[in-house]
């Protein structure tokens, strides 16, 4: 077998776990111990194991080995979030995260715990509760380190302890929003403003290269890419993805956006290539989502694949996957580093999956596309008043999507004569065809803006192999316009709201107003039923899942928001202060009346909320599959199979072949012929044949597996784990690590 052997800094050898280049040939009967040392299995993101004690031929024999209750999310009033934490295995230790954010390690063979940290530990630190989906490691000699972060701080942790390591930054923490600029350069308070990391950066040397997820409203910081020294916490590095004066891509934006806008941050993760020493990496969209007539041009980087010098942070090359973005297509997931056969050779390859479901393939070291892309004409019109949409948009020959582009009358849901009456109703009543159709005030349907390719990413095999998981969702996106909200007697609080949080739970927080709608973000009209004045408080200063931190919110305004939404203020007429106005026809953004606030722009049209259309039942509104798993040879562009993913139980049951389900969580591919994934509704992990795409084995999780699953060997045994953390769609709760191994 061709496996290049890479080492961790200080060169402790890894036997085939990374597969940047070469082909599966065979197996390697003689591993003892196999780690899985970085998110996404190695640091080319392959989600690839050249494991084969667990195969087509027994797998069925799996048996639960071990569990690990993180003690989160046992009890109701002290519930974190889902644990979408991929974790890592390191010289036999399991490292990963709870869903109240600890960080833990456990031996890998029992699940026996060595330690635990908690970062809220301290008085002084205010829970924040978001999503954390994997660690970093590095070590030199006995100096062996964790990095991983909560809210804005970055610590480094002492694998072996569990304490914070005092030489990095202050007292083993760094401040994220270090190398975001300060107020002379970006016109605003940017330590005020929301950034952390749900994926974990990736290393290089002494380096930590990261990302970060900010607010995709006008209080969005700039999602610069950024490298720290791992032994000292120092800022080494910083690329710029709203470029400067004199930098490239400076001309795609408006005059000096960069001193005004947030957004174009790489939070889906980076995968690095240590021979060539260049760190590659996907990006969001530039604030604010759906409407972006205040960034006139192109705007470079936003959702671009980037390739970077690890050492210096300087472009090698970069491709944009969606020109001035109105539709929230974020590059999802992380590149895959793939060695494909082109043209009868052998070439290192990148590959990036997106939201609307395709894939482009590009050459590692120019950033050339493999198969052609064409820059297809879209529709520019009608378009809200003040934006400028892209004439064109690229897409790639090869291979074929992997998920549904545009919305036809046959796609409707035919699960009940009524069910298709419902969404028929829907259909015949909103704009529906492009996916490039501009965000419009009359609603449109559309697929593309929830996945397609998630955050979980794929799986590939040495030999070319794409293994990709995909959602069928169809979303209504409906535009207000703003512009007239805060006219009037109302008051202070709603205008807050409908200025600072409308833009996720809709205008007086009602969302889209419809009972055929599946709310990503919740409507808050009775949400003081739900909490206390005091949780909602804690909520809105500290974030909680999706939602960031707006602590950056003058507390009197918190105050007001919280009062409107307990329906306990008085309606007076809004002082100059409370709200926010944007000049439309502007070419650039406008600030805030209150300047310290943090928000440097508030959008004149905002959408509805993060819609889902389902039927009246509940369902998706399409006709099946909802969620599909895909097998697709690079190689040649072509696909080997594609199955659905997930069922609905009671569907089943009435003879209703899977469906598939909303998936979140990716896969794991090995040498001995299965992939390992989760992800769906049914709480089921299951295995399925790499070669056919048939389940092999399936097991009923304690709670939702939204995750993606590793494997690994200690002692001769390979294990299966993922964590149980549960919660997404409404599911019930869960906080444990589960493992699976042969009898």
């Amino acid at each position: 077998m061709n496996y290049p052997l890479k080492s961790l800094t200080v060169g402790l050898l890894l036997l085939g776990s990374c597969v940047q280049s070469g082909r599966e040939t065979g197996s390697k009967s003689t591993i003892k111990n196999e780690d899985w040392t970085s998110y996404g299995g190695n640091k080319a993101g392959n989600r690839y194991s050249p494991l084969t004690q667990i195969n087509t031929s027994n797998v069925q024999n799996l048996k639960l080995a071990w569990s690990y209750d993180t003690g989160d999310n046992n009890n109701p009033k002290e519930r974190g979030i889902d644990i979408q934490c991929q974790p890592i295995v390191v010289n036999g230790i399991l490292y990963g995260t709870t869903p109240r954010m600890k960080l833990f390690a456990v031996r890998a063979n029992t699940g026996e715990q060595i330690w635990q940290f908690n970062p809220f530990s301290d008085p002084s630190k205010k829970p924040r509760f978001h999503a954390i989906r994997g660690v970093a490691y590095w070590e030199d000699g006995d100096d062996k380190r964790i990095l991983y972060s909560v809210g804005s701080s970055l610590y480094a942790i002492n694998a072996l302890t569990g304490e914070k390591v005092p030489g990095f930054g202050t007292n083993g923490e760094v401040d994220l929003h270090e190398g975001l600029g300060d107020r002379e350069v970006f016109g605003h308070d940017v330590t005020k403003l929301s950034v952390d990391m749900t994926t974990p950066g990736v290393v290089y040397k002494d380096f930590l290269i990261v990302g970060s997820r900010v607010s995709e409203y006008g209080d969005a910081a700039p999602g610069y890419i950024r490298s720290f020294n791992i032994r000292s916490g120092k800022l080494e590095w910083v690329f710029h993805t709203i470029p400067r004066p004199g930098e490239y891509g400076y001309e795609t934006w408006p005059k000096d956006a960069y001193k005004n806008m947030g957004g174009a941050n790489a939070w889906s993760g980076l995968v690095v290539d240590e021979k060539r020493g260049i760190v590659y990496t996907g990006t969001g969209s530039a604030a604010v989502d759906f409407y972006g007539g205040a960034r006139k041009g192109e705007n470079l980087f936003a959702n671009s694949v980037l390739a970077l010098n690890a050492e210096t942070g300087k472009r090698v090359w970069h491709f944009q996957t969606q020109h001035h973005d109105l539709w929230d297509r974020d590059l999802p997931c992380p590149p895959n580093l793939m060695t494909v056969k082109h043209n009868g050779k052998l070439v290192d390859a990148v590959v990036q999956a997106t939201k609307d479901g395709l894939i482009f393939v590009f050459d590692r070291d120019t950033g050339t596309p493999l198969f052609p892309v064409k820059e297809v004409p879209v529709p520019t019109s009608p378009a809200l008043p003040g934006e400028h949409p892209w004439p064109t948009q690229p897409i790639p020959t090869k291979p074929a999507p992997f998920a549904r582009q545009e919305l036809t009358e046959a796609d409707i849901t035919d699960r009940t004569p009524e069910a298709h009456a419902y969404v028929s109703d829907r259909f015949k009543n909103s704009l529906h065809g492009s996916k490039y159709m501009p965000p419009s005030i009359e609603g449109t349907l559309f697929f593309g803006f929830g996945g397609g390719a998630e955050w979980g990413g794929n799986a590939a095999d040495p030999n070319g192999i794409l293994y990709q998981n995909s959602n069928e969702m169809l979303w209504w996106l409906k535009m207000r316009d703003m512009r007239d909200q805060n006219k009037g007697v109302v008051s202070k609080g709603k205008s807050l709201f409908n200025s600072t949080c409308a833009v996720c739970h809709g205008v007086d927080g009602k969302g889209s107003g419809g009972g055929d709608q599946a709310q990503a973000y919740p409507v808050l009209t009775d949400v003081g039923k739900r909490l206390t004045k005091e949780q909602i408080a804690a909520t809105i200063r500290t974030g909680r899942g999706r939602m960031p931190s707006f602590q950056h919110i003058p507390e009197e305004d918190r105050e007001a928001i919280i009062n409107f939404l307990l329906n306990t203020e008085a309606k007076t007429t809004p002082t100059a202060g409370a709200s926010a106005s944007t000049d439309f026809h502007n070419q650039g953004p406008s600030a805030t009346a209150n300047d310290n606030s943090g928000f440097p722009y508030v959008p004149p049209f905002l959408n509805n909320g993060y819609t889902q259309f389902r039927d009246q039942d509940k369902y998706p509104a399409v006709k099946p599959p909802w969620g599909t798993l895909n097998a697709i040879d690079l190689n040649t562009g072509e696909y080997l199979w594609r199955v659905p993913l997930g069922e609905y139980p009671e569907l089943s049951k009435k003879g209703i072949p899977p469906t598939g389900t909303e998936n979140h969580g990716g896969p794991v591919v090995t040498a001995g012929g299965l992939i390992f994934i989760a992800a769906t509704y049914d709480e089921k992990l299951r295995a399925f044949d790499k070669k056919t795409g048939n389940v092999v084995w399936e097991y009923k999780l304690p709670a939702g597996g939204f995750a993606t699953p590793i494997t690994y060997m200690v002692d001769g045994k390979q294990y299966v784990a993922i964590a149980a953390g549960g919660t997404r769609y409404g599911l019930k709760p869960g906080g444990t690590y589960v493992a699976f191994a042969l009898p």
